[in-house]
Parts: C-alpha cells; structure tokens; sequence
C-alpha cells in the first residue's frame, strides 16, 4: 500500500528542506542579511495567523505586522457588523494608519446546513456582510468552512449558493471566493448510506472540492486554495493551477508550521505554476507553531518568502 509519505514524494510536493526542492534550508536562510527580494514583493497575512497577540492591542499589532514587511492584510474576526470590537470604518482606519491595506476577508455564513428553505438567510447575511466589506475597501471576500455535504446533489446544490453569493458581491464590486481545507479531498457519492472502502486509498466517488470548481461559475466565484490542506487532503496544487487555470487568483501559502521550515512542500513549483496559472494575490497563514511567539513566526514566514527568489 501506498504511503502518504510515498504519495507526496510522488507529486513532488515533499523535500528534504533544499533550494532544489523548492524550500530554502534553515541553514541558508540564517545566513542571508535582510531580505534580498523584499521590497518589491507584496507579501500578504491572514491575521489569523496571530490573532490572539494582535488583539491585545490592535493598533499596536497592526503597526507590527506592517513593520515585519507585510503590504497587505485578510481579516478574520468580523461578525455582528464588526471587527472585533471596532465598527468597520474604524477597522480600516487603523489599518492604513499602521500602513496596511485590508485586501480581503474571511467570513461564515450563520448556517452550515443549506436548504431551500434558509436560501434567503444566507443570501441576507451576504448582502449585510458586502455592505460592511465595501467600508472596509476589501477586494475579496472568502467563505472559508465547508457546508455540509454528504452526496454528490448536496455539492451541486453548495455549488449552487456559492453562485448567488458571487452574484450578490459582484454588484458591489468584490469577488467572492471558497477556502479549502483536507476535507473538501473527501469523495461523495449519489448515496450518503454508501460505505466507504475499507482501504482509503481507494477510489470511490468524485472529490468535494471538484464537484465545487465544476459546478460554480467562474465568472462569479473563484477558490483560494490553501496549499498545506491540499496536501494534506492527498491532492496536487500545481494539478489543480494546470486543470483549472484562473480559478485560483489568490492562495494561502502555509506550512506544517513556519514557512519552508517542514521540508514538505514544493513552494518553489507552486509559485511558478501559480504565476503561469493566473495568481494575483497570496496571504501567509500561520498555524500550530511552538517556541515561539505568533508575531516571530510571522516574522520567519515573511523572510522566507522575501529571500525566495521564485516569489514576486
């Protein structure tokens, strides 16, 4: 049986920590001075990535990550019309204060279940929401957890929803997007009841997340991928840019834990075929670090991809 290990050497997603392998050794990266590419890239960040100690003092941590070198920030945090504690227009004033620009955002819908009969809760909050969001100057908003989906009919029907959410933002002038995570590896069938195989390699029914790409207009939705959950979910970004050019003009680039520190995956090919495949945009996320604080493994994420020379 194939290992998970044998399957990621296979894509050529898994190094063992080289420039060669598209990740740039610990060792190298301790010995560049500054960061050599930096000023011409703009390097984004999920601020989920350090949450927590950012919203001990906001202003403050908002000043850091600008100070780190980040250009660009995607939110996590809004609901009940808020950032937190701040209305929205204060939100965005803070952060261009700091010398950030809020570019895009992460939000769930009250519901994980849809149905005909809450279509017209979930299309209310989407239009509340885009209200909010155009305050906030963003450029995307991104639904970043699955609904619920056990059959190939509950996908298309996801599929669906997601269309009349790229509807509703479009008019506004925002594009609206799906974040992935493994899960959305998984593969339905017509009958929720069916077994799956006892071998998980095996390969029964179609994948969550192509069921989603194949029945969502491009023209109104479009799909961050985040790269590691990919991964982990046993799929092939790069593939994926190939198969389905345009669809991914923004990523997540994560890691088991700091950038390129793991070993396991290929950043230098998946930039490259991200580039060739239509990527305007990234955010680094951070998540699961220890020894350190969030704000230092922002840091080390930031030099990693500022020092990377297949990064734009």
């Amino acid at each position: 049986m194939e290992t998970k290990r044998e399957f990621l050497k296979k894509l050529g997603l898994i190094t063992v920590g080289s420039l060669v392998g598209g990740t740039m050794s610990p060792a190298f990266a301790s010995k560049t001075k500054g960061n050599l590419f930096a000023p011409s890239k703009k390097i984004g960040l999920q601020i989920y990535s350090v949450m927590r100690e950012l919203n001990e003092d906001v202003p403050k941590g908002l000043k850091r990550i600008a100070d780190i070198g980040y250009k660009t920030i995607e939110l996590a945090g809004y609901g009940n019309r808020k950032m937190g504690e701040y209305e929205v227009t204060e939100y965005r004033k803070l952060a261009e204060d700091a010398g950030l620009k809020i570019t895009g955002s992460h939000v769930n819908p009250p519901v994980r279940q849809y149905s005909k009969d809450n279509l017209e809760q979930i299309a209310t909050f989407w239009k509340e929401t885009v209200e909010d969001h155009v305050k906030l100057g963003v450029t995307t908003l991104v639904q970043p957890s699955m609904p619920n989906i056990q059959t190939i009919d509950d996908a298309k029907f996801v599929a669906e929803v997601f269309n009349k959410n790229g509807e509703i933002t479009k008019e506004a002038g925002i594009k609206w997007g799906y974040h992935n995570h493994n899960m959305e590896f998984n593969r339905v069938t017509e009958n929720a009841d069916e077994p799956a195989p006892s071998n998980p390699w095996v390969r029964q029914g179609e994948p969550i997340y192509d069921l989603l790409l194949n029945h969502t207009d491009p023209k109104l939705v479009f799909f961050e991928m985040d790269v590691y959950w990919a991964v982990m979910g046993q799929a092939d970004p790069v593939e994926y840019f190939h198969n389905h050019a345009g669809r991914f003009p923004v990523l997540h680039i994560k890691d088991r834990a700091v950038l390129g520190e793991s070993g396991m995956m290929n950043f230098k090919k998946i930039f490259e075929v991200a580039y060739e495949n239509g990527l305007d945009e990234y955010y680094v996320e951070l998540e699961g670090i220890r020894g350190m604080t969030q704000f230092e493994g922002v840091k080390r994420c930031f030099d990693y991809l500022a020092n990377a020379p297949f990064v734009k």
